[in-house]
């Protein structure tokens, strides 16, 4: 198990992380205190994976406010990459989606960097579920990635929005600096 924390660069947010990564799937549980728009929030989140860091399930829950429980499947049957919630409904419209983005946290940028494997100046555009922290609003959104140096630096692309970045990540591909969002001030310690 590792454990790592980032605070937003602005001072108003906190998050703590654990990954457990084992040979058949990943674990990833946070708790996030944070700020966007002027809206305090407090957050847990858990994000599962298979082996291949493709993600089956993400379950978030705002402190004393509302829950989301999304689940991913890859069936034989032409359901390749159909999400579910928890009682079962289809959500088509994240259909084709394998990576999840929580606005309140860097670490969902790790999945993709572990998932596509990018050499250097490969670029990647990928379809992924967009959640937006307070609000739980849910969509799916493409995004690009294109490794500058692997291990170590990758460019970010909002392709709705027009957002880039260069992030600055560790060997376990962590982000280390999100340029004027968050930045890692702990870890990762083995714990």
């Amino acid at each position: 198990m590792k454990a790592a924390r980032w605070t937003q660069q602005d001072g108003t947010g906190l998050e703590h992380l654990v990954l457990n990564e084992r040979p058949d799937n990943i674990v990833i549980e946070s708790a996030v205190v944070g700020e966007n728009e002027a809206h305090a929030f407090g957050l847990i989140y858990r994000i599962e994976c298979n082996a291949r860091w493709q993600v089956t399930r993400l379950a978030l829950k705002l402190a004393g406010g509302a829950t989301l429980d999304l689940h991913r499947r890859d069936g034989n049957n032409g359901d390749a990459h159909a999400w579910s919630d928890a009682d079962g409904a289809p959500r088509e419209t994240l259909r084709g989606c394998i990576d999840v983005d929580l606005t309140a946290t860097p670490f969902t940028n790790t999945l993709p960097i572990r998932r596509l494997k990018l050499e250097r100046g490969e670029r990647r555009v990928i379809r992924v579920v967009y959640v937006r922290v307070p609000e739980l609003s849910v969509s799916a959104v493409e995004q690009a990635y294109t490794c500058i140096e692997p291990n170590h630096r990758y460019r970010y692309e909002g392709l709705d929005t027009g957002f880039t970045a260069d992030i600055a990540v560790d060997e376990d591909g962590l982000v280390l600096d999100y340029p004027g969002l968050f930045k890692r001030i702990v870890g990762p310690e083995a714990r």
